[in-house]
């Protein structure tokens, strides 16, 4: 079975899908005048507006749930992949994709806010599978899209991120104090399976009671913990540089200097520097792979842009500062290894001994500053990331079920998820890291393959809303959308709210 789902992933995440995803990033940018540049303030502005209503959630909580989805344990152990494979330069190509991402993020979201609908309980749903029906009139590939959410969101990618908190947690019990007298002596291979076990039932319940009450406690969550978790990670980031400033020069030129291939020991990585970034900063942040759109069609605002320009901002957040504080944390600590791309080669660089590539990096790095409790700090941190990102991910996959439902009420299916999910999560606790990563990435690639062709189709009323919005803003106005105004068809939600508006006037 391992063979088979490596075999696929190799196919999917070939050089080609790499090669759209930056190329795409690359053109959205020139397309939107580089708005991630020109609009960043407007960003941060709109991040804590919006309103709340019966029907949607506010422009932040909206911006919760999204970074509840991106900020996984892609951004710990997915940076840490990225440094043993790639080299330190990788970092700088998950920026590069981060900036570029950026735009590509305003675009999708945009898209899902322009042809967003009500459900039957009267509540926001869009995404890809969305736009791409009422854009391109393809029914099709809608549905191919949205199949595809809901088996990699509801039952591939979640393993993942419970198989990092059963790991992390392990790791930290080993010679950790987060499970105060447990040490390593008592944990055999039984033993370690037993409390994946256990540890993958807990996280199972506690999602299942935040799942279980709707879109509304989903947002409601995500809107506290989510900023909690994501300054809590910096914060300790910015102490382990202070504690080794003196590295911190070192640590900016060997970035640089392997991602260009200059650097002595890794210059023969660059293209795999290149790889890993990006493949790593995609599954970090999430751009173009279709997964934010849902949460910010779910958003209660006036302009499909503003939204557009929330979830840019999201990208920025992500990986500027999240995975960035992850990567000093490692480099500046010198808790890393960089394996050699020639087979049973000796590690060009070796920081670590007995630890395997992913977050036990970092839990090393805190460790070695706080003696006792780094291991522990950080196995809580990733527990949050990646209890946050599950969360999201069921609502990723509820929306595509309620596309397929047609926006009708079957409660069945939406327990059959439920159930799925959850039991996917136990599953992925104590099963093969490296089976539960390539499924992962399975499931995001498909994704991601499927929006990006989609965007680069029917990106123009993303466009159309950017100018109207900027048109409208140098006016003085809070904007306002008309998509006949504009010449979008099919934007049936915002024409139907032109009527009432009018009515009531």
């Amino acid at each position: 079975m391992e063979a088979t789902v490596h075999f696929i992933n190799s196919i999917i995440w070939s050089k080609a899908l790499i090669a759209v995803c930056l190329g795409a990033g690359l053109f959205f940018s020139i397309r939107t005048r580089f708005m991630q540049i020109r609009g960043f303030f407007e960003m941060c502005r709109l991040t804590v507006q919006g309103e709340k209503s019966d029907a949607g959630v506010s422009s932040f909580q909206a911006l919760a749930m999204s970074m509840a989805g991106r900020m996984g344990i892609g951004n710990i152990a997915g940076v840490a992949t990225a440094i043993a494979f790639g080299g330190p330069g990788a970092i700088f190509w998950m920026w590069v994709m981060g900036f570029l991402g950026a735009s590509t993020s305003y675009v999708e979201c945009t898209l899902a806010q322009i042809y967003k609908t009500k459900d039957a309980e009267g509540r926001y749903r869009g995404g890809p599978a969305y736009y791409i029906e009422k854009a391109m009139g393809m029914k099709w590939y809608a549905l191919a899209f949205a199949v595809a959410t809901i088996i990699a969101a509801g039952f591939l990618m979640p393993g993942v991120q419970a198989n990092a908190i059963a790991d992390s947690i392990i790791n930290a019990c080993r010679g950790g104090a987060l499970c105060g007298p447990l040490d390593g002596q008592f944990m055999g291979l039984a033993d370690v399976q037993a409390l994946k076990l256990g540890i993958g039932v807990v996280v199972a319940l506690l999602l299942g009671v935040v799942i279980f009450g709707g879109v509304k406690r989903i947002a409601n969550f995500a809107e506290v913990v989510v900023p909690f978790m994501a300054a809590a990670f910096i914060l300790m980031a910015i102490v382990i540089m202070i504690i080794n400033y003196d590295r911190v020069p070192e640590m900016f030129g060997i970035i640089f200097d392997s991602a260009f291939g200059t650097h002595a020991a890794f210059g023969a990585m660059m293209g795999l520097a290149v790889e890993w970034g990006i493949k790593r900063g995609i599954y970090a942040n999430e751009a173009g792979q279709g997964s934010g759109p849902h949460a910010a069609a779910a958003s209660e605002v006036s302009h499909p842009a503003k939204q557009g320009y929330v979830q840019a901002f999201a990208i920025y957040f992500d990986t500027m500062m999240v995975c960035t504080a992850t990567a000093f944390l490692i480099l500046a600590s010198g808790t890393y290894n960089v394996y050699s791309p020639v087979e049973g080669a000796a590690p060009i660089f070796q920081g670590l001994a007995g630890i395997p590539e992913g977050a036990g990096y970092a839990q090393a790095g805190v460790e070695a500053v706080l003696p006792g409790w780094g291991a522990s700090f950080v196995s809580v941190a990733i527990f949050f990331f990646a209890f946050t990102t599950i969360m999201a991910y069921y609502y990723m996959a509820e929306t595509n079920l309620s596309y397929i439902n047609q926006n009708r009420k079957r409660p069945l299916t939406v327990l059959v998820l439920r159930l799925g999910i959850i039991g996917m999560v136990v599953f992925g606790a104590f099963h093969n890291a490296t089976l539960a990563w390539a499924l992962g990435d399975i499931g995001v690639g498909l994704m991601a393959w499927l929006n990006i062709i989609a965007i680069l189709i029917v990106q123009k009323p993303a466009m159309l809303a950017l100018r109207d919005y900027e048109r409208q803003k140098k006016l003085g106005l809070d904007p306002t959308f008309d998509p006949d105004a504009l010449g979008i068809k099919n934007a049936d939600f915002w024409r139907q709210r032109k009527l009432e508006l009018s009515r009531s006037e």
